[in-house]
């Protein structure tokens, strides 16, 4: 998958994009190329621009100012060129709960262009795929939240896409669910589909994507694999504490950071770190791998911002 998107024209390109509510840039001056058959995570924290981004490349809005192309064309200009080989997901729910199952995807393919025999074929197998065959007959508002969400992912691909764009796929839902979409996404990805996927959980940007994008203010502040953003980023080691009255002078090579209650200390080596944790009096102490929820946390700040 790696080499075809190396040698392929890049399916979205994006030079200096703005988008502008009032005073506010939701997205300010992005530059961005996302190559074919590449799932990219977009990360960032409440308000960092991440689905105003993915509406732009939909043309569900306008853009203020810069450049953005989407398979070679223009947003809003060609929207409905763009649209046919796009397949969204939204966050919130917006299916038809005087509908069944099979009757929302009907509809939904009819729209798309779809000639009966054609959509019945899809929706087949769709709901096959996704095991939903057996609520193909029930109303919507009789589906649980994980049902929902893999309906509006079959939805999303009655028309065949080249991409797909899922905002927050899986927000809400019990880990079973959410192993079960990834596994759906998984396998799309085998198939060569371009993913754009935003997401507020660490672990599913890290085991989906190719390559995250982090977001804070409307810009992109950080890119790269997952995998390599922790490794440029941070010490291999942290220890995690809560409840520890004092911090006793580090030595090792360890660097420290505090947020809220807790205390974070990270180190090349595993070594400080278990003998610093036998040194503290800490109510709660774990001795992990970085993750890419601490470079995430490392470039967006542990407080809140919104």
């Amino acid at each position: 998958m790696e080499d075809s998107a190396t040698h392929s024209a890049p399916l979205i390109i994006a030079r200096g994009l703005t988008k502008q509510f009032g005073e506010l840039k939701a997205v300010d001056g992005v530059d961005l190329d996302i190559a074919p058959n590449e799932c990219v995570g977009f990360l960032g924290p409440n308000g960092a621009g991440k689905t105003t981004l993915m509406r732009l490349v939909f043309s569900a809005i306008a853009k203020t100012a810069g450049e953005l192309t989407v398979f070679g064309l223009t947003p809003m200009e060609q929207r409905k060129q763009i649209n046919a080989h796009i397949g969204v997901v939204f966050q919130d729910n917006n299916l038809d709960e005087e509908l069944n199952a099979a009757e929302c995807l009907l509809v939904h393919a009819l729209y798309c262009g779809l000639d009966h025999r054609t959509a019945r074929r899809r929706i087949a197998a769709l709901l096959d795929w996704l095991s939903l065959t057996a609520k193909a007959d029930s109303r919507i508002r009789a589906l649980s939240g994980g049902m929902v969400r893999r309906l509006m992912i079959a939805r999303a691909l009655l028309n065949s896409p080249k991409l797909l764009i899922l905002d927050e796929p899986t927000t809400g839902l019990d880990p079973q669910v959410r192993h079960a979409i990834w596994a759906a996404l998984r396998d799309l990805k085998r198939q060569g589909m371009t993913i754009l996927l935003t997401t507020h959980y660490m672990d599913e940007a890290q085991q989906l994507s190719d390559r995250v994008l982090i977001m804070d203010r409307g810009r992109i502040i950080l890119s790269g694999p997952p995998n390599d953003l922790v490794e440029a980023h941070l010490e291999r080691y942290v220890l995690q504490v809560s409840g520890v009255p004092t911090v006793p002078p580090l030595d090792g090579g360890i660097r420290h950071e505090h947020a809220g209650d807790a205390d974070y200390f990270y180190a090349a080596a595993e070594q400080p770190l278990q003998a610093l944790h036998e040194r503290l009096a800490a109510k709660y102490a774990i001795l992990r791998h970085a993750n890419l929820e601490d470079v995430f946390l490392k470039f967006t700040g542990r407080g809140f911002n919104e």
